[in-house]
């Protein structure tokens, strides 16, 4: 079991750590603002209203063993560069950061952190390197042993809902986003239903879509 904290509660940032406990694993939830904290509260291990600018702060959380920080909070340039060094200088094993530009990705690239990833960007337009014999498109490596990747719906899955489909408990992955066309449904619901290539944004362990990956051969 992996500990991991999230720092910023927005879309993407609820979605991840509310995706990460679910698959079984200890989730720090941290922001500033006392309404997205009381409102996932009961959805992760830990949440906490804090200023993760401060690294004292941090520390006083009890940050200094988790395994991955990811800070979220990209709309807010000085405060991501800020908590990104927080979490750096309290020596936490693996750092990631999400990038609102190019730019912004090169300096937080530049103070430290492990992995910068643009999700607008990188869920927006298919991911560069395809796997050419699979439907599979890596896209964030969260640690060695869990990645986001982006997944083609195959024909097999055309006119289906999530809930029919049950990823979590076929393949142990869950949906956290569906492209389709210029369309990007962040958070889908159960009865939201597939079409033939549709784009399947799938968070998991690296097992799990190893599973998936052979099932859409």
């Amino acid at each position: 079991m992996k500990q991991f904290a999230v720092i910023g509660l927005g879309r993407f940032g609820n979605s991840l750590a509310t995706t990460l406990y679910k698959m079984g694993n200890e989730v720090i939830a941290i922001d500033i603002d006392e309404e997205k904290v009381e409102n996932i509260a009961e959805q992760v291990t830990y949440a906490v209203q804090a200023d993760a600018t401060d690294e004292n702060i941090l520390k006083s959380i009890g940050l200094k063993n988790i395994d991955v920080a990811v800070i979220t909070m990209a709309s807010n340039l000085e405060a991501s560069i800020l908590a990104t060094l927080s979490a750096k200088e309290l020596g936490i094993e693996k750092v990631y950061a999400k990038a609102m530009n190019d730019q912004h990705s090169k300096v937080l690239y530049k103070i430290g952190a492990d992995k910068v990833f643009l999700p607008e960007r990188d869920m927006g337009i298919r991911v560069a390197h395809t796997l050419a014999t699979t439907n599979i498109f890596e896209m964030i490596e969260l640690d060695p042993e869990h990645s986001i990747i982006e997944i083609n719906a195959p024909e097999k899955w055309d006119n289906k809902t999530l809930d029919e489909m049950d990823f979590r408990a076929k393949y142990g992955v869950n949906v956290i986003a569906i492209k389709r066309g210029k369309k990007f449904n962040i958070s889908p619901i159960a009865e939201d239903i597939i079409k033939k290539g549709d784009i399947l944004v799938v968070l998991g362990e690296n097992k799990a879509i190893e599973k998936l990956e052979s099932d859409q051969k």
